[in-house]
């Protein structure tokens, strides 16, 4: 997901490692006699300096601006905020100071070789990695003690979620349990720390949400490689407008029926970063409806960060349908596709508890633990973290006899991490129990999937009602058991009458 091949050099292998022709080999426009060539080894030519025409002509433009606004030869921070971040002033005031403090610039601007050579390694950052780093590091309140504070990770994650909802395939959204999310995920990192090291962040990141600071990237190096031929066209008539043609990975809640806040939607971007692409299955990118538009752009983009992701169907919440492990069996069952279920309680002393299961197959009633590797447990409330990632860690058994029944999750069978108890009214979640307050099951697979089960509902209501229907003969009859019933319940006339 991290990784961009728009912007590597022609002198690169496409693995990022930046080798081309092997340091002994021949050159074909190298002049000499054949002895000269085939005996010695070539001495390796020292390497041009990376230089990319779209942050050059970038550069000279946010200069020329500068210095009519500003009087200043080279980037302001304000030409750098009006011209190429303008709808995310907190994202440009890191980034600019970023990049100041590494040219080590002494003045308040930074030359135009300065900027080319910074924003080019920025381009240049192909592994996942090194992207969490950068950006960690980009928006730490003291860059040269390394330490990151909970208001900085918090900082990074809003401009993220900002861009994700903004960017949003329906349309910009907006959701009012924000504040909730972020402070479950600087929770589960800091745990009450005042501050932490910059390496112990992003191994923390790269655990629990790995995706979750990719779109920043995206956003970043799109803006990088394609804004100086907007504010070529733009910059007289509406300098402020960002077109940036661009669609980030968040997936589209289809929200049936009242609106529930199990999981909300900044708790399914949230999810959605941590979880493996078979939950996020993008769709096609859309064809482009006409070429010199904004669409060419977006559907370029989207091909590569996989931007359009599949929409999340809700398939079963017991506020809606009624809680029970009959109502879950008959609403889950028969869905062929990568579920998530999100569970609810909270404790007598009012401390609540929310978690998620990520099943990558269909659920289904056996006495065994199954579930391919990218099954996972995570707790999204209070705090936030990825519990256990595993296979062979599902249970689910409500009428198999002399085995626990209920549901479970964990690759430790004598003690799993999440046990729900067999009449789905109580659950226990590390060791701690809890009454269980709601439920709910979302479907991540495509439209088919849905149909399909629903098909299969059908056929067993169906044939449901074919067997309830059943004509018996009268010889039949005379031995039926209901017939001594009614016989007993004082009903003792019948018609005899052979049919």
């Amino acid at each position: 997901m991290g990784n961009h091949s728009s912007h590597e050099k022609s002198g690169t292998d496409g693995s990022g490692s930046g080798t081309s022709t092997p340091r002994g080999s021949t050159r074909g426009n190298r002049s000499g006699s054949n002895g000269e060539v085939q005996g010695q080894p070539e001495k390796p030519e020292p390497a041009a300096p990376l230089s990319l025409v779209p942050v050059e002509k970038l550069g000279k433009l946010l200069v020329q601006r500068s210095q009519k606004e500003d009087g200043v030869n080279g980037v302001t921070e304000n030409s750098f905020t009006k011209y190429l971040f303008p709808r995310y002033p907190e994202l440009a005031r890191q980034f600019y100071r970023y990049i100041h403090k590494l040219g080590k610039c002494k003045n308040k601007h930074i030359p135009l070789a300065t900027f080319r050579h910074q924003c080019e390694r920025i381009l240049a950052i192909l592994d996942d990695n090194a992207i969490i780093d950068t950006y960690v590091r980009m928006f730490c309140t003291d860059p040269e003690e390394a330490s990151v504070t909970p208001d900085d990770l918090r900082s990074l994650l809003y401009v993220s979620y900002k861009l994700s909802m903004d960017y949003y395939p329906e349309g910009p959204q907006t959701c009012m349990l924000i504040n909730k999310t972020l402070t479950a995920v600087v929770g589960g990192c800091f745990n009450k720390a005042d501050s932490h090291s910059v390496n112990f962040v992003v191994r923390w990141l790269e655990e629990h949400c790995h995706r979750l600071v990719f779109p920043v990237h995206r956003y970043c190096v799109h803006l990088l490689a394609t804004r100086h031929r907007e504010l070529e066209s733009q910059l007289e008539s509406s300098p402020g407008e960002s077109g940036t043609g661009i669609e980030l990975a968040t997936p589209v809640l289809d929200r049936v029926g009242p609106t529930v806040a199990l999981l909300p939607v900044s708790a399914a971007w949230l999810v959605a970063a941590t979880l493996p692409q078979v939950y996020t299955r993008p769709l096609k990118p859309p064809p482009v409806a006409h070429s010199g538009s904004n669409s060419a752009s977006a559907a370029w983009m989207s091909r590569l960060v996989c931007a359009l992701p599949s929409h999340w169907v809700p398939l079963y919440s017991s506020n809606e349908h009624g809680l029970g492990a009959n109502r879950f069996l008959h609403h889950t069952l028969a869905y062929r596709g990568p579920t998530l279920v999100v569970v609810a309680g909270s404790a007598e002393g009012g401390e609540s508890v929310t978690v998620v299961v990520a099943s990558s197959q269909e659920w289904r009633e056996t006495h065994q633990y199954w579930g391919g590797p990218d099954c996972a447990l995570l707790q999204l409330y209070p705090t936030y973290s990825l519990v256990e990632r595993a296979p062979r860690m599902l249970y689910l058994n409500t009428s198999i006899r002399g085995y626990p029944k209920g549901l479970r999750a964990g690759s430790d069978p004598r003690a799993p991490i999440l046990s729900i108890n067999e009449g789905f009214d109580a659950f226990t979640f590390k060791g701690v129990p809890y009454p269980l307050k709601a439920i709910e099951v979302w479907g991540c697979g495509d439209c088919a999937l849905r149909e399909s089960q629903l098909d299969v509902k059908k056929w067993q209501v169906k044939e449901a009602e074919r067997h309830r229907n059943v004509k018996i003969s009268a010889a039949d009859w005379i031995e039926h058991p209901d017939r001594y019933l009614l016989e007993m319940a004082g009903r003792p006339q019948y018609n005899t009458t052979a049919s």
